[in-house]
């Protein structure tokens, strides 16, 4: 069958799928858990075919937490995955906070997770095709009612079960799922929804799963600094050619899917420098790049292995959209998968080779997962409510933010709130963009307003080109400083920065470094609220050793010392406001006694 024609059947199987009463606004309660006060942990039996109410029964396990004060609604969440809810609570509860003093929380384990009649594979492996095709078969023609839009029916049949009125859902990441299916299916429960990280859906109404590289992130953060800009070329075509040559000269020290983790511009380390220290590379100075690669784990990471995983396959593979026909059977969708990757090309400027993926051997999981049943999370053509939704989205995020204000436009009541330089789960995240993202959530959740929320993870600016002699240095514009003190604070203060940018509030990898050689020499030692640098030698010839103090809300201030060569010595302090949007920050310091103020750049 083609798209077009599964699409059509789509439609015509979801008229017949809703067996639920549309909504209540005030059902009667039939369980036990109804009327609690204290947390109350639940089960209900529902058909596993919700169009066959005679169909086989199943246990959807669930947590009923009413409000710590007078309730005034309910929240009912999904934290994602897919992957069980139940254990997410705590996090749940942290992130929604005081909402839950006036609201009541109702989290279900899907159907086929966690509590809820779980699906089960012993020796499933999702790298291996063989022990996925083992799993579909060993669950049989049962696994295909494992999916969001007969979950979404669970969540209703909890809900009136428990004689709530209507739901506010706040999904996160595969949540979103979810929250737009039953958004579909049962419109008249939803009061309003924020979706955060969303899984926008295909026209024909399936969760898109894309795999691929994102040179347009590249660009996004070096057009945003003035020294990046100045690099000559723009970021992705830079990155072209680093790979071309790379693949042509192997470096053992750069190896692609090293150099495809250095492009991930959501480490702050990476976006900060990765263009500049590809150009770097292409100069033939490979140093810059490979010290980022140093920083990447070489070590393969565990398999996704595990009999619980089933789960997971069965809503990714039965919900998801993907480069092949739902149809078709597995040699033809591994056939329509490799002209995929051989014509389109998501994964350029690399090549699934270059990253050390067959298409064959587990790049896509789903390949060997029979679909036989229509079941689209947002059925075409189906008519969506007006009510409250608030979506938030980050730059750096699987979809862009312009894709998915796109998708939401399907909403009428949708509003698109962008977080630049922000990557995914943003509730969930840390530092001043967390604590936004955490209020924004909470004062949507409490009147149904969007707020006007201004939360980013823009920090830093994108280096330019690296320096190779103190000639390269531009001097601080510090008037009461000589040529030769403006040049030199300038050194103390790039090599200071660079250590410093290791401890950038939102970065991953680079957080778990107790110490990094320099640049040019020499090493920095991380500690919890401070830098050591000794001998560190960022401009080539100037030794800096001293310590760094970095203070909680990012006010950095440092006492060191330079040796630029020669036998001489000279001692600099400063101060700065660390991890700002700025080509370079306010400085103030000392310079061999001397006070000295230099403006910031934008």
């Amino acid at each position: 069958m083609a798209l077009k024609a599964l699409a059509a059947a789509a439609v015509l199987f979801a008229a017949f799928l809703p067996a639920v009463p549309a909504a209540a606004s005030s059902p009667d309660p039939t369980h036990e858990c109804a009327g609690t006060v204290s947390r109350c942990d639940g089960t209900l039996s529902v058909p596993l075919d919700w169009s066959d109410p005679s169909s086989e029964r199943i246990t959807v396990a669930f947590a009923w937490l009413p409000a710590r004060k007078r309730a005034t609604g309910t929240i009912l969440a999904n934290p994602g995955g897919p992957l069980p809810a139940l254990p997410d609570i705590p996090r749940i509860q942290q992130t929604l906070g005081p909402v839950l003093d006036d609201r009541n929380l109702l989290v279900v384990d899907p159907r086929g997770l966690g509590e809820s009649s779980p699906l089960l594979c012993p020796g499933l492996i999702l790298t291996e095709p063989g022990t996925i095709a083992n799993c579909a078969a060993r669950l049989g023609p049962r696994a295909q009612f494992f999916t969001a839009d007969q979950a979404v029916h669970d969540m209703e049949a909890v809900r009136r079960a428990l004689g709530i009125g209507k739901v506010d859902f706040y999904g996160n990441s595969y949540g979103t799922v979810f929250a737009q299916a039953y958004a579909a299916r049962h419109p008249g429960s939803l009061s309003a929804a924020f979706l955060d990280s969303t899984v926008i859906t295909s026209e024909d109404g399936y969760a898109l799963w894309p795999i691929r590289f994102r040179p347009d992130d590249l660009d996004l953060v070096c057009e945003r600094s003035p020294a990046c800009r100045a690099l000559p070329g723009r970021a992705g075509g830079t990155w072209a050619r680093l790979v071309a040559y790379l693949r042509a000269h192997p470096d053992p020290e750069v190896p692609l899917p090293a150099l495809r983790g250095v492009g991930q511009s959501l480490e702050p380390v990476f976006g900060r420098e990765a263009n500049a220290a590809a150009t770097a590379y292409l100069s033939g100075d490979p140093e810059p790049l490979r010290r980022l690669a140093r920083a990447l784990p070489r070590d393969p990471g565990q398999p996704v292995e595990g009999a619980q995983w089933a789960g997971y396959l069965a809503y990714r593979c039965g919900d998801g959209a993907f480069p092949f026909e739902r149809d078709a059977a597995p040699a033809e969708r591994l056939a329509q998968l490799e002209h995929y990757y051989d014509k389109a090309r998501p994964l350029a400027p690399f090549t699934p080779a270059d990253l050390g993926l067959d298409v064959r051997e587990g790049l896509e999981f789903c390949v060997n997962w029979p679909t036989p049943r229509p079941s689209p999370v947002l059925p075409p053509g189906t008519a969506l409510p007006d009510v409250p939704i608030m979506v938030m989205g980050g730059d750096f995020d699987t979809q862009t933010p312009r894709e998915v204000a796109g998708a939401m436009r399907a909403f009428p009541g949708a509003v698109f709130v962008r977080v630049p330089y922000g990557g995914h789960s943003l509730a969930w995240g840390r530092g001043k963009a967390g604590e936004c993202v955490r209020a924004a959530l909470r004062s949507f959740l409490t009147d149904h307003r969007v707020p006007v929320a201004r939360c980013g993870q823009e920090n830093y600016r994108a280096a330019g080109a690296f320096p190779r002699s103190m000639a390269d240095v531009a001097p601080v514009p510090a008037k009461e400083l000589s040529a030769e003190g403006r040049r030199l604070v300038a050194a103390t203060f790039a090599t200071a920065a660079d250590a410093v940018a290791r401890r950038n509030p939102y970065t991953y990898v680079h957080a778990g470094l107790t110490t990094q050689p320099g640049l040019r020499g020499g090493r920095a030692d991380f500690h919890d609220g401070s830098v050591t640098l000794d001998r560190a030698s960022f401009v080539p010839g100037a030794e800096v050793s001293g310590e760094i103090a970095l203070a909680p809300g990012g006010r950095a201030t440092a006492s060191l010392e330079i040796s630029p060569g020669g036998g001489r010595t000279y001692r600099v302090g400063l101060a700065w406001e660390a991890f700002t949007a700025r080509e370079r920050p306010a400085l103030s310091g000392t310079f061999d006694g001397i006070p000295f103020e230099a403006p910031g750049r934008t």
